[in-house]
């Protein structure tokens, strides 16, 4: 027969269990409702996550915010300077994806567009976004060649002579199509919205490439 003291102890033991469950439990619940909230809050951005960082991939140049000069004035062109004839602009084609090919891919539609590519090549930097490189001397024909694309980063260098060089990093995009480019021979060229004067710009150390397929480096374009 069991004793009255037995029963008493066992029930205790039992409402003790009880208790810790009730409070393991509570506090699953409320740490759930907690990350409910805030899982809500960084959803609706009313407050940013601390998990916010972009993918990167590893090797490729940190691609810094430039600022853009503005087209400058041309003797004879009262109006703004008109754009480049597309057979007096000169471009070197630089591959710095890392995937072979789309220089001379690049080569074809612009060339078919009437663009003197004096080279196609590579260089030892991998870019995300694509760069049109250029120096205070081919402003001009660096506006006319990024009217070919949706967007373009443009990117003052210390290049003395008139050639581009436009560099296709790993989110490149294709030109435009023809009808849709927003240049005409005689329109002057747009500035790009925030631009400054060329000679306020500090201009960045010019990327020589590793590698190109003609022997241009020896005479500059004019």
């Amino acid at each position: 027969m069991t004793s009255p003291g037995y029963d008493q102890a066992r029930v205790e033991r039992r409402r003790r269990e009880h208790e810790r469950q009730a409070v393991v439990f509570g506090v699953l619940i409320a740490f759930l409702a907690v990350c409910g909230i805030f899982a809500l809050a960084v959803y609706s951005g009313a407050i940013s996550s601390p998990f916010n960082r972009p993918f990167t991939t590893v090797g490729v140049m940190e691609q810094k915010t430039y600022p853009v000069p503005c087209v400058p004035p041309v003797e004879g062109q009262p109006d703004g300077a008109l754009p480049s004839a597309y057979s007096d602009t000169k471009v070197r084609l630089l591959n710095a994806s890392g995937e072979s090919g789309l220089a001379k891919a690049h080569r074809t539609v612009l060339a078919d567009r009437g663009f003197d590519i004096v080279a196609t090549g590579d260089v030892p930097v991998l870019l995300k976004e694509s760069e049109i490189r250029f120096g205070r001397n081919g402003i001009v024909q660096a506006y006319t060649l990024a009217a070919q694309f949706p967007e373009i980063r443009l990117v003052l260098d210390d290049r003395t002579e008139r050639r581009i060089d436009l560099l296709i990093g790993e989110d490149f995009e294709a030109p435009l199509p023809v009808d849709d480019v927003d240049v005409a021979a005689d329109q002057p060229l747009k500035n790009v919205t925030g631009c400054v004067a060329a000679k306020s710009i500090d201009p960045e150390k010019r990327i020589m490439p590793s590698s190109t397929d003609s022997g241009d480096e020896a005479q500059p374009a004019k």
